[in-house]
């Protein structure tokens, strides 16, 4: 019991700044203590030929992982979310309407259409990377992509 003092006298300062990476404050001490624990209950698969210190933080890692996998995630409750914050720190109720109704006229768009202007303004892709990736011309991701866009505005206007 005594090497056990011992070691954690000497390497416990070592475990906690290595815990410190991975868990929260909070629980640092208490997973050193589970750490130690851990070193006294297997102290007997310790090969003295090799580095006790990458031994505990070995032992330092498992243990952090195991906390981590246990601790339930910080839940807000729904109605204490309220709404989503625009650009001026209000809710921008507009601003969701505005997505929802360009997402139902691309739906209301033929497939190919939808297809450029999706992967070109959501993809974030070039109308060359289109056509690659499509394996289409270029002419006819261009065509595609000026088609959808003309109907797009129309079906906007109607809307």
């Amino acid at each position: 019991m005594d090497a056990l003092a011992d070691c954690y006298r000497t390497h416990a300062s070592l475990v906690r700044s290595y815990l410190r990476r991975f868990v929260p404050p909070q629980d640092v001490d208490d997973v050193t203590q589970v750490v130690f624990v851990e070193v006294w209950r297997s102290r007997d698969r310790f090969d003295p030929s090799r580095s006790l210190e990458a031994w505990l933080l070995g032992i330092s890692r498992k243990r952090a992982v195991d906390h981590l996998r246990t601790r339930r995630p910080p839940t807000v409750p729904l109605e204490a979310a309220g709404d989503p914050a625009g650009h001026d720190g209000r809710a921008d109720g507009d601003e969701l309407a505005d997505r929802d109704l360009i997402r139902r006229v691309l739906a209301a768009l033929p497939a190919a259409q939808r297809q450029a202007i999706v992967l070109a303004y959501y993809g974030d892709l070039s109308q060359r990377e289109i056509s690659e990736r499509l394996g289409v011309p270029l002419g006819t991701v261009k065509a595609r992509t000026a088609r959808g866009l003309h109907r797009l505005s129309r079906l906007l206007a109607t809307a």
